[in-house]
């Protein structure tokens, strides 16, 4: 995206920064309670998504769902979020709201889980109220409850992107290292406090008896913690929004230096950059300059302004986009068919025996230990959040990068090839560890790589070069998000024959190891990693 550099009356991110009376100044840090603010948005997230493993497949069999439909419910969202991911991204890197870019994508997102979970915990119950007819109750119990599933997933995925993107806009180098390290730490309690309510008899207890069934109850500690979490995340640090672009390129009577005042319109960020007069330069070069024909299709957001912009995507970020796919895909390969590996592999049960047999009564024992497995990769995947920052001083990100997928690898190859109940639950503490590296790592990496960017589009300015307009953060962090959605379609799509074929889960825990293994090998030769 070329621009216009040399006409008067324009200004570039260095004139800006470098011409006013604070001289270059940086974002400022954020104190620790702010970043916490910041980083309940992913525990909400995670609580609700603990609570949808714990509860989403007794939901679907209580409502009468058929077996063939089961593949609708877990494609159907990830493919949507495959295909509309980069394209919200993109489209909130031009979102010129007054509340900011990117927390008008986040509110609307976390009110579509609060709807998506009232849907698939309630909606039988209400039809069972509103609907008499056996038949129609039937049929629009397993619409509603599918439709609720979708939902949720499809914006719970979705929220991921716009919240790092937040994040990267209105923090420093530093605390984006140590933002993301606290959201990885609150993702893993939100987890293990959504399995250990789920794990809880509320049928036996009074607050079970006062909503109706547990699936009430849920419902009830998940919207409390989703809209409490949301509220607090969204007033964490606040944005400066980015106004017109069209009243920066009013005729000025003399190139001279910008006031630092609140009518610029051309900055975004935080509301303190503003006042202390850093610009964000993939901001400061779309505003503080004449726009491009290319710069005006993607303000407009086209899909063929989204495919250009894929198109142009430097070869590193593909690479990483490549290891974080090869990640998600053996870590929810593994992940969705742990309970399921528990109680078939480890504890010999059989789901499709009688359910008054001791086979089955035994499956379902495998299940409960799965998930305080499940717990188990929760509680370390924060505890290791919190010790990365330690490690990253001495093995930095390509050690840690490579680190989690080689623990990975060797944990589930070893569940695999020796089933047995103590040495599996001790080996979960391997998926908190890749859990980590996966919500943590990646986005480190794109913020280096933005950086980098930052940096040359200064020397270029001192040099009098042409501008370059920079990548949009929000269509960077949508694209990698959009790679769990496509692990997802690989695994939802392909797993299930795969072990039609093998006749046996423990094909699946083998490939997880076996694709781990693989990207560990990728993220070491291939990635890109910044001095």
């Amino acid at each position: 995206m070329g621009g216009n550099s040399g006409q008067p009356g324009t200004h570039t991110y260095m004139s800006l920064a470098e011409d006013g009376p604070f001289g270059s100044v940086g974002p400022p840090r954020r104190p620790t309670g702010r970043l916490i603010m910041h980083s309940m948005a992913m525990f909400g997230r995670e609580f609700c998504y603990a609570v949808e493993a714990a509860y989403v497949t007794p939901v679907l069999l209580s409502v009468g769902l058929p077996r063939g439909l089961y593949s609708v419910v877990w494609l159907l969202s990830p493919v949507l979020g495959f295909l509309l991911q980069p394209v919200v991204g993109l489209a909130s890197d031009y979102c010129r709201a007054g509340w900011g870019r990117r927390r008008p994508y986040i509110l609307t997102l976390g009110v579509m889980m609060l709807l998506g979970m009232a849907l698939y915990l309630n909606g039988d119950t209400v039809i069972s109220v509103l609907i008499a007819d056996p038949k129609k109750k039937l049929v629009w119990a397993i619409t509603i409850t599918m439709i609720g599933v979708v939902l949720f997933d499809f914006a719970a995925d979705f929220i991921d992107g716009p919240i790092k993107a937040y994040l990267f806009d209105v923090c420093s180098h530093q605390d984006k290292e140590k933002g993301l390290h606290y959201h990885a730490l609150f993702t893993g309690f939100g987890g293990a406090l959504g399995y250990l309510l789920g794990a809880i008899d509320w049928a036996h207890l009074k607050l079970g008896r006062m909503l109706g069934t547990e699936f009430q109850v849920m419902f009830f500690f998940s919207a409390l913690v989703l809209i409490l979490c949301v509220t607090i995340h969204l007033c964490s640090i606040p944005e400066a929004p980015l106004r017109d672009a069209t009243k920066a390129n009013l005729p000025q009577q003399a190139p001279q230096a910008p006031p630092l005042s609140s009518d610029r319109t051309h900055e975004y960020g935080s509301i303190e950059k503003v006042k202390n007069g850093y610009v964000n330069p993939e901001l400061a070069m779309r505003g503080g300059k004449k726009q491009n024909p290319t710069e005006q299709t993607q303000g407009t957001m086209t899909m063929r302004s989204l495919l250009r912009a894929l198109r142009s995507m430097p070869p590193h970020y593909r690479c990483l986009c490549i290891s974080h796919l090869m990640g998600w895909t053996a870590f929810l390969a593994n992940m969705l068919f742990f309970t399921d590996f528990m109680g078939q592999i480890v504890y010999h049960g059989n789901p499709y025996s009688p359910h008054n047999s001791t086979e089955f009564h035994i499956y379902e024992r495998g299940v409960e230990v799965g998930c305080w497995g499940l717990c188990i990769n929760a509680i370390s995947s924060s505890l290791y959040s919190y010790f990365q920052k330690a490690l990253v001083t001495y093995i930095g990100l390509k050690g840690l990068y490579f680190m989690g997928y080689l623990l990975f690898g060797l944990g589930t190859g070893f569940i695999g090839l020796f089933p047995n109940v103590y040495s599996t639950l001790g080996l979960c503490a391997s998926f908190g560890v890749m859990s980590s590296t996966l919500y943590t790592v990646p986005y480190n990496l794109i913020a280096e790589y933005h950086r980098e960017e930052q940096e040359e589009q200064k020397r270029q300015a001192q040099a009098g070069g042409p501008e370059s307009s920079g990548r949009g953060q929000g269509l960077d962090c949508a694209t990698l998000t959009c790679m769990v959605q496509l692990a997802q379609i690989l695994v939802g799509g392909g797993l299930g024959l795969l072990v039609v074929m093998a006749g046996s889960v423990i094909v699946v825990v083998m490939t997880a190891s076996l694709v781990a293994l693989i990207g560990c090998c990728f993220v070491a030769i291939f990635v890109r990693y910044v001095d």
